[in-house]
């Protein structure tokens, strides 16, 4: 797989950041705040990666449309309280990243964030001068619409067959499908190596920095 890619696509929750537990929590919360049907953590996780309309309207299909946009105000609401630092990201993430691009690989950033969330977050990490571009929700379709691919490799002027997307969900690995590019799943996130495989990955890492070993 050496030389087989000049562009990697990251997701950021559950990929790049060990975020996954406290994003269960906060959704949990704000459904117990608004008298909604608390999820369980897994089905919580297969959410992971939407939008939050879209997240919130997949748990919460029956509930009153104002009474979700409430949940999802609140949800951000205890996100955003907890100060993220690099010590969120998945050991070995930054000094990855920062490899990959001296030896010349472009990187960018595909989430269902919301772009004021990913500023925050890649400010508070210090990654934000390692990446060529991102996408959010709240900029084009949410995952898993291959529109976020399709506009970070026209934006880039990259060829879809030398882009590799990395992520730990489904819907990462479905929006690569979508889009016709090649992905590698990572299980330190919102879904098991099983869940991954069913769509067709290159690789399924236990973490990213397994990347690695690889390209």
């Amino acid at each position: 797989m050496k030389n087989r890619f000049d562009l990697l696509i990251f997701d950021w929750d559950g990929t790049l950041v060990d975020s996954i537990d406290w994003i269960v929590h906060c959704i949990q919360q704000a459904a117990e705040r608004y008298g909604c049907p608390i999820p369980q953590p897994q089905a919580t996780k297969d959410i992971i990666g939407l939008s939050i309309e879209n997240a919130i309207l997949r748990l919460f299909p029956d509930v009153d449309g104002t009474i979700r946009q409430q949940v999802a105000a609140h949800y951000g609401q205890t996100f955003f309280s907890k100060q993220i630092s690099r010590d969120d990201l998945f050991p070995g993430v930054h000094e990855m990243l920062l490899g990959l691009k001296q030896r010349g690989y472009r990187l960018a950033v595909a989430t269902g964030k919301k772009s004021s969330g990913l500023a925050q977050a890649m400010a508070a990490t210090g990654l934000a001068d390692l990446f060529c571009t991102t996408r959010c929700s709240d900029q084009t379709a949410s995952k898993p619409d291959p529109l976020m691919i399709d506009e970070i490799v026209a934006e880039l002027g990259i060829d879809k067959q030398r882009t590799l997307m990395v992520g730990d969900s489904a819907h990462d690995l479905q929006m690569a499908l979508n889009a016709k590019v090649s992905a590698i799943g990572v299980t330190c996130g919102a879904h098991s190596q099983a869940t991954l495989q069913q769509y067709n990955p290159l690789l399924c890492l236990n973490y990213p920095t397994d990347l690695l070993n690889i390209i």
